[in-house]
Formats: C-alpha cells, structure tokens, sequence
C-alpha cells in the first residue's frame, strides 16, 4: 500500500539480512511499515532516499528478530526461498504525487517472472505516453524489492537501470524466472 499523506517525526527500526544479492536492509516505521529497503548496509542512505514527510528523526538498528522488522525480514527470508510472492504484501508506505504514488501501487501488480517494457508500465499506470514518468516512478522509488522496480525492463528488453546494480537486477529477475510456475 502507498500513502499519499503522511507525517513521520518518529524513530525508525533498520536491520540488514544476507541474501545472495548482497546485505539488504530495511527501514521500518514503529508498526512494521516499510519506508525504504535495498542491498546496501548504509540505513542512513536508505532513509535519505525517503519523502521529507515520511523522514524519521532518527533510526535505531534492531535485530532481525525485532517485532518491527519481522515482517520485512521473513517475507525478504521466503522470497530468496523461492516463494517470489512473499514480498507481495509486506505494508510499504511512500509518498509522492498523484500519478508518481499509483505507479509505485501498479508495480507491485507486475508478477515476477513476467517483466514489463517501461513503455508498457506506463500504460499499466494510465498514461500511455508517460514513458519517463514511469522511468521516473522507478528511480524514485525507496523500497526496492517490496515495490518491484527491477521487473521493468527496457523496450529493446535490455535491462535498463537499478540503483543496487545491474548484476543484482539480473539476478532478481533469473531467480523469479526459476520460481514461478
């Protein structure tokens, strides 16, 4: 689910998990919200990558194991595990404009293993001609893997761009091509 308004003056949980992508860490508001994630160990990038309104004034690293991040973790744990749909409805919250916040929503309505053009995402998301805006929607978007912005590709279906690396999109994309039916 993605927020249109919100005000966060709270303090933030973060804990990383290994993958076989590289560390991945998660941001979480004090109910388990996820505000950011990616493959870095650096939370502070993370939380910078967040709308000032959603900002927390301060993060504190809990253990995988901490009630806030248990959500995150496991469905982090089960995707890697080979159930690809478990990141599908881990609470992410991000805030933007109109059009930006229903295209982080219609990512996560692309099914793994069944990548779209970004000319196609942009016609998932109502605006045929969009086609930066979706792009744009992309790089903004703070939490990776929960909104899955490595499953749009290019229109000559190369892989474009990704904030964490190309190699990992690669292997986002290999790993939910072997997982689904």
């Amino acid at each position: 689910m993605t927020a249109t308004t919100t005000t966060t003056a709270t303090t933030a949980r973060t804990t990383t998990v290994p993958t076989p992508d590289g560390p991945f860490t998660v941001v979480v508001d004090p109910d388990g919200t996820v505000l950011a994630s990616g493959w870095t160990t650096d939370a502070d990038a993370l939380v910078g990558l967040t709308h000032p309104d959603l900002r927390p004034a301060a993060t504190t690293p809990v253990p995988d194991d901490d009630p806030a991040v248990t959500t995150a973790v496991a469905a982090v744990r089960a995707y890697y595990g080979g159930d690809v749909h478990a990141i599908d409805d881990v609470p992410v919250r991000q805030v933007s404009g109109p059009y930006r916040a229903h295209a982080w929503d219609v990512l996560r309505t692309v099914e793994a293993g069944e990548p779209v053009t970004y000319t196609r995402y942009a016609e998932l998301s109502g605006r045929s001609a969009a086609v930066r805006a979706a792009a744009g929607a992309c790089a903004m978007n703070a939490a990776a893997l929960f909104v899955p912005c490595h499953r749009v590709l290019r229109t000559d279906g190369s892989l474009g761009g990704f904030r964490y690396g190309l190699d990992v999109k690669r292997s986002l994309l290999a790993h939910e091509a072997r997982h689904t039916d």
